[in-house]
């Protein structure tokens, strides 16, 4: 069962420059509640029981959010604010915990996957990328989906979306046979970084979720520096794949890359509709705003 999932936040958050000067970009709200929140709260619907933050000397902030604060709690109890106690101390169920470890040097996601090992163990694990929201409404999200098939298949299972033939080139695209309906995963053959278009093996693109065997590990501790003299997860995965399956899982939700400013506007845009306090008003300053 996979019940670790590995956050990697620390990262310097250059695309969201000024704010990341001082606030790491994971701590931006998208509403009323930091990004990062979102990202937990997926894991943890999808059954996930230990939260692995693979972070910096710059990002207490965010270790700090996931921790208790008695004296905001006792003040709230004071003055009677329930409702404001209530969601303070709701931010991570009680099952759950939220452990850290650092990354010393920034070399790349692949590094900072293998910076959790010791926490990690022989455990399969996920890996999620705070900079992406993934909002589904159905009952299951997709990374319980993908932990469903991992565990029926073994299979490493890999994230991915549609995006339109024109953009392939801004992302890092799977090779498949074909597309597989959302919801289902497809054995894939590799993953292309960035492939021109015209010349790309789908159109399918790789969100940031991964479910993992234990074994990706000695692999990464084998990796050699890659682009950007970096240890890169896909190269990890491309060795993996000389002795196992590794399978693309189409995602049936939405993604917001909350790391770029306009993705994170639109985050911003469709949670805030939503709201179960905020959203009609939202709805209606939208409309005012004719745009």
């Amino acid at each position: 069962m996979i019940k670790k999932a590995v956050l990697p936040v620390a990262g310097l958050g250059t695309r969201f420059l000024p704010a990341s000067k001082s606030i790491p970009k994971e701590m931006v709200t998208v509403v009323d509640r930091p990004a990062i929140e979102y990202v937990v709260r997926e894991a943890v619907d999808a059954g996930i029981e230990q939260i692995i933050l693979v972070t910096h000397s710059s990002k207490a902030s965010i270790e700090n959010y996931f921790d208790r604060n008695f004296e905001l709690e006792t003040i709230l109890n004071e003055k009677k604010k329930l409702d404001l106690l209530a969601e303070i101390t709701q931010i991570v169920p009680s099952h759950v915990s939220v452990v850290s470890v650092r990354q010393p040097q920034p070399l790349g996601l692949g590094h900072a996957v293998l910076c959790a090992k010791s926490v990690v163990g022989q455990d399969d694990f996920a890996v999620l990328l705070p900079d992406v929201l993934v909002k589904d409404s159905s009952g299951q999200n997709d990374l319980s989906r993908m932990i469903s098939r991992y565990n029926s298949s073994q299979a490493a299972q890999i994230m991915v979306e549609a995006v339109p033939d024109h953009l392939v080139d801004q992302y890092g695209i799977v090779d498949v046979k074909h597309s597989p309906n959302e919801g289902e995963s497809i054995a894939m053959q590799g993953i292309v970084e960035k492939p021109a278009v015209g010349s790309a093996p789908s159109n399918l693109s790789v969100v940031g979720r991964y479910v993992l065997p234990a074994k990706i590990m000695q692999l990464l501790e084998n990796t050699p520096k890659g682009a950007g003299n970096e240890i890169q997860l896909t190269d990890a995965i491309a060795m993996l794949q000389d002795t196992d399956t590794v399978e693309a899982y189409r995602m049936q939700g939405q993604t917001f890359d909350c790391g770029s400013k306009i993705g994170y506007l639109k985050a911003v845009l469709h949670y805030g509709v939503e709201h179960p306090k905020l959203g009609n008003d939202f709805k209606q300053l939208i409309q005012e705003l004719k745009l």
